[in-house]
């Protein structure tokens, strides 16, 4: 059946009070994001409720795919519409149950009649479309606790307005209610996990990478590249810094003893971030660490890695094993991505005896030796910038 519009319900933004506009907002500006390519998508917002239109069939179906990776969105119904007379209605409310299988299943008519001048009331139009789709679908019983098939039926003064197909939204807030993170993404499963998590709560992302050329290839860069195009498909975009970090590991590496050079690493990796973090005016750090997954996640490890700043660092994931991050990861498709075989630089240049309980105070007595800062700026100045999702090139861009 060929749908004319979606109506999307809310999920936890429907609960706030006189901010409630803002959240519905940025959600109506999220959902515009995932479906930007579709050039008939036009979106309505109300206080309760949103309604999306296309007037191209392939539009509404893919965006029947998208949405529901959009975050403050609790459900969404694809509605059929018909003029305001009984005839209409009767035939349209057919087509919508008949869009299933009926066959010894149970349905419950529901009435929203916003247009009260229509000659009908509520009870009055649940029994005579009830009685019409009995006929119609005579393996078909009543059920008004919990019908198989629940046929929502709107009245409004521009028309009738039918649904029996409810899809669950991914729930949460819309992302960039609560603010912006700067996500350290390093390729592997967990960062992109903990980026989501973060996502779900309102937290719009940037994210950063730090790459070590020639120890890592261009694959593995478009790996991340791919990961973040990946979270930019959850309702909002995605500007991605990537960091050339090779003079600075090299340093280490030479400088810093084997087992602390890791704890090296990752505290100069936070400097960095930190400073991307002010210049994108980003509130906080995410981390997809674990806690005592590996060396550099035991909380002393953590501590040294913390001590370079004062910036609230997000760790999603500190209580997660293994196997739940894994199935986050397939769940929302960024494990298959993860997974390609091309190493980053921490997987490279990983010490053979990294220190579990480093003390801080031997951490920054080796680093005092060495002027770090001057890199650091470096390579932060020296930074390439992406921005997801990539937008798709216009066919006659070249002869414009």
């Amino acid at each position: 059946m060929k749908w004319n519009e979606l109506l999307i319900r809310y999920g936890e933004l429907s609960l706030k009070g006189r901010n409630r506009s803002h959240f519905v907002r940025r959600l109506k500006k999220n959902i515009e994001t995932a479906l930007i390519d579709l050039q008939s998508v036009v979106i309505k917002p109300e206080r309760d409720r949103m309604y999306l239109f296309a007037d191209d069939y392939d539009d509404m179906e893919e965006a029947i795919k998208r949405l529901p990776h959009v975050f403050g969105i609790q459900s969404f119904s694809p509605v059929a519409k018909c003029e305001t007379t009984m005839d209409d209605i009767y035939k349209t409310a057919i087509d919508v149950v008949g869009s299933d299988e009926t066959e010894g299943k149970t349905f419950k008519v529901e009435i929203r009649r916003t247009d009260k001048s229509f000659p009908y009331v509520t009870h009055e139009l649940q029994q005579m479309i009830g009685a019409q789709v009995l006929r119609t679908f005579p393996g078909l019983s009543v059920n008004l606790q919990n019908p198989d098939i629940l046929l929502l039926v709107e009245i409004r003064s521009e028309g009738a307005f039918l649904t029996s197909k409810v899809y669950p939204g991914a729930t949460g807030m819309p992302v960039g209610s609560n603010g912006k993170s700067l996500l350290m993404l390093s390729g592997g499963i967990d960062s992109p996990v903990a980026g989501y998590l973060m996502m779900k709560r309102g937290v719009a992302i940037d994210a950063i990478h730090f790459e070590s050329p020639p120890f890592t290839s261009e694959l593995a860069k478009q790996k991340v590249i791919d990961l973040a195009e990946k979270l930019s498909s959850f309702g909002a975009s995605v500007r991605l810094h990537v960091i050339p970090f090779t003079e600075i590991q090299q340093t280490i590496v030479n400088k810093i003893p084997d087992g602390a050079s890791m704890t090296t690493t990752r505290r100069i990796m936070m400097q960095i971030a930190d400073k991307v973090r002010v210049e994108t005016e980003a509130l906080g750090i995410i981390s997809g660490e674990s806690l005592g997954q590996v060396a550099s996640q035991t909380l002393e490890s953590l501590t040294a890695i913390n001590a370079v700043t004062s910036t609230p660092i997000l760790r999603p994931l500190i209580s997660s094993d293994k196997l739940e991050i894994i199935d986050i990861a397939k769940e929302i498709g960024t494990y298959e991505i993860s997974i390609r075989p091309y190493e980053d630089c921490c997987t490279i240049f990983t010490p053979s005896k990294p220190k579990t309980k480093p003390k801080l105070s031997k951490i920054t007595h080796y680093e005092s030796f060495t002027d770090f800062d001057p890199m650091i700026e470096e390579a932060v100045k020296n930074r390439t910038i992406y921005d997801l999702p990539r937008q798709q090139k216009d066919e006659f861009e070249d002869y414009l």
